[in-house]
């Protein structure tokens, strides 16, 4: 018997292969697109899955004013915020978190509501936050990373 073919293999930073997808977020639920984003950024749909490497996929969502929220989610879910100081604690919903993704100071990119959900589903560590970094939200259908060929995938395939 070959031992050989029993070895676990492994990543390494040389050998990860990243690929760029579009997901469209036209009609879907905010909590189970962003679950299966986590998946995708993390790197859980590939065979050679390294839980300490970042190896998963550039991920670019279009159309994300346009994704659904079950029951009163947007009015009545709050998020909260605390800045340190006595009385500082925030509390924004989704709706806050939405309009707040139309505004000109916003980075191009970076949907605060994208951001605080898929974040949540990220490991607490600087891998998480280096796999957060790539995650792009866009309103519209437009995106500027058309220069890399993204690979558009129907997330409703994904389990």
């Amino acid at each position: 018997m070959d031992s050989l073919s029993y070895k676990t293999i492994s990543v390494t930073p040389e050998t990860i292969n990243k690929k760029w997808v579009v997901i469209d977020a036209t009609d879907q639920v905010l909590g189970r697109l962003c679950s299966k984003v986590s998946k995708i950024l993390r790197g859980k749909y590939k065979p050679d899955y390294t839980p300490n490497m970042d190896c998963g996929d550039n991920v670019i969502i279009i159309n994300a004013e346009k994704v659904q929220l079950t029951g009163f989610k947007m009015d009545k879910h709050e998020y909260l915020r605390y800045t340190g100081y006595p009385g500082g604690q925030r509390a924004f919903t989704p709706r806050d978190l939405m309009n707040k993704s139309f505004k000109k100071t916003i980075k191009a990119g970076k949907h605060p509501l994208y951001i605080k959900v898929v974040k949540g589903m990220l490991p607490k560590t600087k891998l998480g936050a280096a796999q957060l970094r790539n995650l792009y939200v866009y309103n519209g259908s437009e995106h500027p990373h058309e220069a890399v060929n993204p690979e558009v995938i129907d997330i409703n395939k994904l389990k």
